[in-house]
């Protein structure tokens, strides 16, 4: 079973967190990417830039809208996504604990459905 662990938590420019206080925060994600990936079953991990840097489209209208920024201003920011495929929500539940993020944010965890490789659509699960 695939599942995504979205991390959602405040910007560091947000809650005053520094370059330097960021340290720590990147070797414990390096060694998490890494643990996930010995163990077989990261399929892709993203961090994202800030939120500020988010461009939004929509044809709601019937017309193209562009808007900068993100679509909901919020306190906690979707950060980044590990996707990783494990046997149930137990065994995704015991990675997201592990996950250096849950300690200042949330981690939601989200199966797929739906998955689009090589050349098709296949449904997961």
């Amino acid at each position: 079973m695939r599942y995504s662990l979205l991390l959602n938590n405040p910007e560091p420019a947000d809650a005053g967190i520094t370059e330097e206080d960021m340290a720590p925060f990147r070797e414990a994600f390096d060694a998490y990417a890494k643990s996930l990936d010995a163990a077989g079953i990261l399929v892709a991990a993203e961090i994202l830039k800030p939120a500020e840097m988010t461009t939004t489209v929509t044809l709601r209208t019937g017309t193209l809208s562009i808007q900068d920024g993100p679509f909901a201003d919020t306190k906690e920011k979707l950060a980044g996504a590990f996707v990783i495929d494990v046997p149930d929500l137990d065994e995704a539940l015991a990675w997201a604990s592990k996950c250096p993020g849950a300690q200042y944010g949330v981690i939601e965890i989200r199966p797929s459905a739906i998955s689009f490789r090589e050349g098709q659509w296949r449904e997961l699960g």
